[in-house]
């Protein structure tokens, strides 16, 4: 699936990253804890409610580049200009986590566990 079919199924915002959305996601990992995202050994999407730089900062170390908001959450302008410099993808979706990965998992994308 590409990041502009996972914009489209969520009804999302993109806030950086435009230019790599016919980009391919096959798997994806949901989590509001850091700690369970530094543990991550493959580069999956990252389905999150915690808006802060400190996830910017977490992703950076556990080498994850796409990063989809839950909950109408929004990144701040310190958090785009971060991810800016790291090549990352931001986005933000209204619904809940438990939609989003719903919707994702019935469209085909993997888990990553």
């Amino acid at each position: 699936m590409t990041l502009r079919e996972i914009v489209t199924k969520l009804n999302a915002t993109v806030y950086l990253g435009e230019e790599r959305l016919d980009e391919e996601v096959t798997h994806a990992f949901a989590s509001d804890l850091m700690s369970d995202v530094l543990t991550l050994k493959e580069t999956p999407m990252l389905i999150t409610g915690l808006c802060n730089v400190q996830t910017i900062r977490t992703c950076d170390m556990a080498t994850l580049d796409i990063v989809v908001f839950v909950r109408n959450k929004k990144p701040t302008d310190d958090m785009i200009e971060l991810a800016e410099d790291n090549d990352m993808v931001l986005v933000g979706t209204s619904y809940s986590m438990f939609k989003t990965c719903g919707l994702l998992f019935d469209a085909g994308v993997e888990p990553l566990y």
